[in-house]
């Protein structure tokens, strides 16, 4: 729960304070003291009068009524007390925990973490942490770590589940010129997580006044549900959201039953879920910085870039990292071209990039930006790449640069990188409002990666599309575990997913009489082992009788076999799906080429239930594969409209059977406008 109470607090009790600043409760009242804070202010400690200019009360009955935020630095042992009575006797409403001693250390912390949480419950208080840095907003800024970044409405809001990694992240944003609105740090999330701070700034939302960037360090998801509502919402609502999620290798590389599991991770549930979402994923300090630079730009609204610089090297780079992610830097030209050419000094390009050479003034500039603003519509931004070797001062060519941005619809993006030679004419930069970036190859991929970014998925598959009551009926009668083949037929049935007519039997006399119905050729596999392949379990384009009956007999022989899967020999190129059910995450479905060509090609794509229709076939449209749907080398093209189909059918499957854990199609069989599973295998567990 987040109050008014925490996030504009009228008066503010720094418990623990201290007058050495080196210690988080001296450090934290010093940074309130130093910031924004207009309210009233109090300390309490039992061996002060006096902290930092502020009066000091020895023990809490000695404080006054109504105080509305309570920043906490004292032994873990103490806190839970200290906090009872703050809200039941002086009426207190938020708390910042920065004490550390909790759920971090073990048992008896996660006890006193639990004590300290139902406190909170109980008297219907705001906490953040305990274990945590603190908190910064425009109101007031209480943290205990430093450093404390530019502050203003218009910034950046930044919610961290590490407070150490806060700070640091923040110093990336600051180097770069980056405002900030907010900064949460929750440390150990006892009551509100980031997940909760999200919320807040969803349901909070004013168009009018709410910053539209957030930024998010997470290193646990506890709640993905509320997590997509809240981040799809703000989006909706204009915003660009960024995030690291920590922990990605966890599950990685885990043994698993089935190919889905091999293949879908945690952090593949993570990455579905951010896709779905529209929060652009993040790996380092660094990058989500830059992505949180660049929305704080104007929108891009267009792939086609300008690149101005004075310095051809750097323009070759970030040209060539635009190109590889998809953007263009088409040419100008025609007589605008011309005119412009002319009012540049003898050797400049105006080709794109535009090279107006080491000795380019700042009116120059202002000219090329002119130009590009107003006639060649064809460009959607520019990159503007400004450095020195140390012969003149910069400052009236970052000026220019300013003012365009300010006056030009197409958005500018300045890349400075002469952070030390042209140090203080980058510090002027900034001290205009400015963001700046300093390498052009670092920009071109965070640039990249937000601008691809789509937004939040809505769609929702038709339940309606599957026999509901069909696939309840076949769960309520299985065991846990592997299914049965005929289980498995009947709620690949139930779910309207094409399959072949196969039958399982234990006699070859009663595979003939299937044969009699489907005719050669056939395939036999072996039920029971769990990879048929390995072991020898398949036995493929059997002709005739008598080559029917040894190839029987010896899948019969094979170690934990029970029974001969007879199925038509058919032929097509072979695809996949299957899903992996995620604690808290639900079910990620995957999809690609199937056979053994998953397993070397590792060519899937992702996605995190429900799966509509839409969001299917850019699954499929975002596989490297995706040319054979098209058709390639006289290869027949597979029908994607009904690929996706089945998708979205095991998505609804999913939906009506939550107990399935793992689940494999593979391969699916595609021969023009038909998919055909041929092999499938399902796993439940309640």
């Amino acid at each position: 729960m987040i109050n008014k109470q925490l996030i504009e607090p009228e008066s503010i009790l720094v418990v623990g304070a201290s007058n050495n600043i080196k210690k988080p409760g001296g450090k934290v009242l010093k940074n309130i003291i130093d910031g924004t804070f207009t309210g009233r202010l109090y300390a309490m400690n039992p061996k002060e009068d006096e902290v930092q200019g502020v009066k000091c009360f020895k023990k809490p009955e000695d404080l006054p009524q109504g105080i509305d935020l309570a920043i906490i630095s004292i032994p873990a042992k103490v806190v839970p007390p200290t906090v009872e009575f703050l809200a039941e006797k002086r009426n207190t409403k938020a708390f910042i925990v920065l004490s550390a001693g909790f759920s971090e250390t073990g048992e008896p912390g996660e006890a006193l973490e639990a004590q300290l949480l139902d406190i909170a419950n109980t008297h219907d208080v705001s906490l953040i942490g305990p274990n945590c840095m603190g908190i910064l907003t425009t109101t007031y800024q209480a943290t205990f770590a430093g450093p404390i970044p530019n502050f203003n409405r218009n910034g950046v809001d930044f919610a961290s589940g590490s407070g150490a990694t806060a700070a640091f992240i923040m110093e990336a944003g600051i180097e770069m010129g980056l405002p900030f609105a907010s900064m949460y740090s929750v440390g150990n999330s006892a009551q509100n997580g980031v997940e909760d701070i999200v919320k807040y700034w969803d349901e909070s939302f004013e168009p009018q006044k709410s910053t539209r960037v957030k930024l998010l360090y997470l290193e646990k998801i506890d709640n993905p549900q509320m997590f997509y509502k809240h981040t799809s919402s703000l989006i909706n609502k204009g915003c660009k959201i960024a995030a690291i999620k920590a922990g990605a290798s966890e599950a990685g590389n885990r043994a698993a039953s089935s190919h889905t599991g091999a293949l879908a991770s945690s952090d593949e549930a993570v990455e579905a879920l951010f896709r779905k979402a529209g929060v652009v994923r993040c790996y380092g300090r660094e990058e989500l910085m830059l992505v949180g630079a660049i929305f704080s730009h104007k929108e891009l609204k267009g792939k086609n870039l300008a690149i101005v610089t004075h310095a051809g090297g750097p323009g070759v780079m970030i040209s060539d990292t635009l190109s590889k992610g998809g953007f263009r830097i088409p040419p100008l030209e025609g007589m605008k071209a011309e005119e412009l050419l002319s009012k540049l000094y003898p050797g400049s390009s105006v080709s794109n990039p535009v090279d107006f050479l080491a000795t380019g003034t700042a009116k120059q500039l202002g000219t090329i930006l002119d130009y590009i603003e107003q006639d060649f519509d064809h460009i959607d931004g520019t990159v503007v790449i400004f450095g020195t070797p140390g012969l003149f001062d910069v400052s009236e060519v970052y000026k220019v640069l300013d003012e365009k941005m300010t006056n030009c619809k197409k958005p500018i993006f300045p890349i400075l990188p002469s952070i030390i030679t042209a140090k203080e004419a980058v510090e002027y930069f900034r001290s205009l409002g400015r963001i700046s970036f300093s390498d052009e190859v670092l920009f071109g991929q965070a640039l990249v990666k937000s601008y691809k970014c789509q937004g939040p998925v809505m769609e929702k598959p038709s339940i309606n599309q599957i026999d509901q009551a069909k696939v309840r009926e076949i769960l309520n009668n299985c065991n846990d575990g592997y299914l049965p083949p005929i289980n498995v037929q009947a709620l690949l049935d139930a779910a309207n997913i094409p399959r072949v007519v196969e039958a399982v039997v234990d006699t070859f006399e009663l595979g003939l009489s299937l044969v009699d119905k489907i005719g050669f050729p056939v395939v036999l596999k072996a039920v029971g082992p769990v990879h048929k392949t390995d072991i020898g379990g398949v036995s493929l384009n059997i002709n005739k009788e008598s080559e029917m009956k040894k190839e029987f007999e010896r899948l019969m022989q094979i170690k934990d076999c029970n029974g001969v899967l007879v199925q038509p020999m058919i032929e097509g190129t072979e695809l996949y799906v299957g899903a992996k059910r995620e604690e808290n995450f639900g079910h990620v479905i995957l999809a690609g080429l199937g056979g053994i060509f998953i397993e070397v090609f590792k060519d899937v794509a992702s996605g995190l239930t429900p799966i509509g229709l839409n969001e299917a076939e850019k699954m499929i449209n975002s596989l490297k594969s995706r040319p054979l749907f098209e058709g390639v080398r006289g290869l027949e093209p597979i029908d994607k409209q009904k690929f996706a189909q089945i998708i979205s059918n095991l998505s609804s499957l999913l939906s009506a059977a939550p107990e399935i854990v793992e689940m494999d199609i593979n391969p699916l069989l595609a021969q023009g406008s038909q998919i055909t599973a041929v092999d499938a295998r399902i796993k439940i567990q309640r």
